[in-house]
């Protein structure tokens, strides 16, 4: 069994990595629940909504692994603190911006710096502690990632309430210095020079081939799945990522290590942790337009109604280590996917007089299938990785876990998109308003409030409840087949991790931390 040599200054370094990645979760459901806003205020159909968040995670899932690798050869805090300063000068470019296409470009450079901080957030985890705490320090890097989740809707929802929408930007900007501090002051240098180096070619062909697929996802309830471009684009799409895959498989040190996909445990509990982002991605999308148009709450009062969710995930996240340990991980991750798939179709009865309280009741159950989920599936797909591939292995699993995350904003706000449009009865609007309103169900309130008709912003409601019953469908589907999976192929506990067969290892580790 590998034995890791205790650092002494390891959980003050862990505080550092709480920091950095509260900052990224703080972020990510601040902007879900300011897109009603920004829809009004910048007049953001859906398309460019969705484009608001996934220009973030594209990027995101684009740069992860090349991120992975820099650490690793140059230096694991120092790209840490090179990718929150990155974060802060994109954030403070989102709370300048005069209009949509700024504020996509703002959320796109803030996706640059994510996507150093994460995987390398992750990546110094296995250097800094033995396979005996390691559970427990993933669970609390997590924790923190989830624990930013309800303080993002919470503040920004006042902010929202009392400022411009671009206070929700410029509130990450002393975040993110309290991260660069943490780091700086408290975080030990990792490294290893031996890593692959980074393949400009493959990264052009990972952002190019996801930015294609995420585009002609997102235009084609609007242009039709029949459309040339849509087709074209789809199809180089293809193409692009088939070219990545190729070329990696040939290079003697990949970027995208194919090799580590051949452990049935990394290979299980990834997929596992891909389709929970799938569907916990396009749940966040769908359910904050619901709670404010739909049922009429205030920005600050759907972040507050988003605490059920987030409680249930801090909760499933400090009780999963020990059900682990009692029942194993196959059967932990397992349940956890069931009770997420129960929550999704759960969700998918709601109807326009539901009210809150149910909402409620799925939202809990959503997070505790989240937390008892994605967990477990994330420690022990990092336990499976050998040592000195920390950085690029873990930035393989968070890249597969964004791009389940971009394709279920774009996936599922396409399908929301055109059920919505299919369901809204716009009789009688000239055609500009008819178009105006079928953008989303927020474009129908204001079509519906100028034009005092009662009956359209009705038929808004009931056309984007609708909808999301189709989108949570799905959601519970995706995670149904995950929960099959996870229980059919995932081992029945996780094995420690494997030894690199380098015998200067631990000399090259021990030189980095000094």
């Amino acid at each position: 069994m590998e034995t890791v040599t205790p650092d002494p200054r390891r959980w003050w370094a862990l505080a550092a990595l709480v920091a950095s990645m509260l900052t990224l979760g703080f972020d990510l459901t601040i902007l879900n629940v300011a897109l009603p806003t920004l829809a009004a205020d910048l007049g953001a159909g859906t398309g460019q909504q969705q484009w608001m968040a996934d220009a973030y995670v594209v990027v995101f899932a684009a740069l992860m692994l090349p991120a992975g690798l820099l650490g690793d050869r140059f230096g694991r805090r120092r790209m840490l603190i090179a990718g929150l300063g990155v974060f802060l000068a994109g954030s403070l470019a989102g709370a300048l911006a005069g209009d949509v296409n700024t504020v996509i470009a703002a959320r796109a450079v803030m996706g640059v710096g994510a996507a150093l901080v994460t995987p390398l957030a992750l990546a110094v985890l296995p250097s800094l502690f033995g396979p005996e705490e390691r559970t427990k320090a993933v669970g609390i890097v997590s924790a923190a990632s989830a624990l930013g989740l309800p303080l993002g809707p919470i503040i920004g929802g006042w902010l929202l309430n009392h400022f411009w929408w671009g206070s929700v930007f410029l509130v990450n900007v002393p975040m993110a210095a309290i991260g660069i501090a943490a780091c700086v002051l408290l975080l030990p240098e990792t490294k290893d020079p031996a890593s692959p180096k980074v393949d400009t070619v493959s990264t052009a062909l990972t952002a190019t081939g996801l930015g294609a697929l995420i585009y002609a996802i997102i235009e084609a309830p609007t242009r039709g799945w029949g459309d040339a471009l849509v087709l074209t684009v789809l199809g180089a799409s293809v193409v692009l990522i088939a070219a990545l895959v190729l070329r990696e498989r040939r290079v003697e040190r990949p970027m995208l290590d194919m090799t580590l996909l051949a452990d049935r445990g990394f290979l299980f509990n990834t997929v596992a942790a891909t389709l929970v982002m799938f569907v916990l991605s396009g749940l966040l999308f769908v359910l904050p337009p619901y709670l404010q148009a739909v049922l009429g709450h205030d920005a600050l009062g759907t972040g507050i109604r988003l605490l059920p969710m987030m409680g249930g995930i801090l909760v499933a996240s400090r009780a999963a280590p020990p059900v682990v340990v009692r029942f194993g991980a196959r059967a932990t991750v397992s349940a956890g996917l069931v009770v997420l798939s129960f929550a999704a179709f759960l969700g998918s009865r709601t109807t326009v007089d539901s009210g809150y309280g149910f909402t409620a009741l799925w939202l809990s159950l959503t997070g505790l299938g989240f937390g008892f989920s994605l967990m477990p599936a994330m420690s022990n797909a990092l336990g499976s990785l050998p040592r000195d591939r920390a950085g690029s292995g873990s930035g393989l699993l968070m890249t597969l876990r964004q791009v389940g995350g971009a394709i279920g904003i774009a996936l599922l706000g396409s399908l929301l998109a055109g059920a919505f449009r299919d369901r809204l009865d716009v009789t009688g609007l000239p055609a500009g308003a008819a178009d105006t309103a079928g953008e989303s169900v927020v474009a129908a309130h204001l079509v519906a409030e100028r034009a005092g008709s009662a009956q359209l912003a009705a038929s808004a409601n009931s056309a984007y409840v609708h909808g999301m019953g189709v989108v949570l469908v799905v959601c519970a589907l995706a995670a149904l087949v995950s929960a099959l999976l996870a229980a059919a192929f995932l081992p029945a506990a996780a094995r420690p991790a494997k030894t690199s067969p380098a015998p200067d290892m631990a000399a090259e580790e021990a030189d980095a931390r000094q």
